[in-house]
């Protein structure tokens, strides 16, 4: 077990260079970081500002141009692409923005999809029941509002009982409302299962809700706050 004031991702000068044709596009540049295990870390910043490149190179989507980047023992920089395949499908689960969900299959069936290739997963109407889908198991994702949709999606990252769970604006296609319920979700995982979450948002509300905020702005981070209480997303006002 990994104590909770472990870090289980340290960075030290990374950095990401895209080349289009003649032009480098640095988005980031030379990050310093460390997440503990079981912390609540919000990434706030505008578009541009590297919050999904990082992202990225943390859950082994993306590898960085130069720097480190390790999770626990894992070289998330070296690591060649079975490696940083076994690492994702082991440890990581992703929430993006879009729910990327299997029109032609059930909401059960697009969580077992997850479950049929981790290790030691949760059965599907196990994760959907943490997320309140318990009763829509054999509806297709096109009976489901956006919400519901965003919830499935949820249940499917976290069904393979990830260490860390990653999520890119996760409510951004959503309203208020739906979009605090899919907050206090990410939230009772983060509690209940002890996942260390990685949220990126550019709604500055949400900052509310995390143990630490990195604020991102060209490629660096700018600032660190840390909350001396966690909102609840029923606080959160924006």
């Amino acid at each position: 077990m990994t104590s909770q004031n472990e870090p289980v991702f340290a960075a030290r000068g990374l950095t990401k260079v895209y080349r289009l044709g003649e032009v480098a596009v640095h988005a980031l540049r030379g990050i310093e970081l460390e997440i503990r295990a079981g912390e609540f870390v919000v990434l706030l910043g505008p578009s541009g500002s590297g919050k999904s490149t990082l992202l990225n190179i943390l859950g082994g989507l993306d590898t960085a141009t130069s720097g480190n980047a390790m999770w626990r023992d894992h070289d998330l920089v070296r690591a060649d692409e079975a490696e940083l395949t076994r690492y994702r499908r082991e440890h990581v689960g992703f929430v993006f923005q879009f729910y990327n969900l299997i029109s032609s299959l059930t909401v059960r069936e697009n969580v077992q999809l997850v479950t049929e290739i981790a290790p030691q997963p949760m059965a599907p109407e196990q994760a959907l029941g943490m997320v309140g889908l318990a009763h829509r198991l054999d509806h297709f994702p096109s009976q489901l509002s956006g919400g519901e949709q965003q919830r499935v999606a949820i249940a499917r990252a976290v069904a393979k009982r990830p260490d860390v769970l990653l999520c890119d604006e996760p409510t951004g296609a959503l309203d208020y409302e739906t979009g605090k319920l899919v907050l206090e979700v990410i939230a009772r995982i983060n509690e209940e299962l002890g996942t260390t979450t990685v949220v990126i948002t550019h709604n500055a509300a949400i900052a509310g809700m995390a143990d630490r905020v990195l604020h991102l702005a060209d490629g660096r981070i700018a600032s660190v706050d840390t909350n001396a209480r966690r909102l609840q997303p029923s606080e959160l006002r924006w």
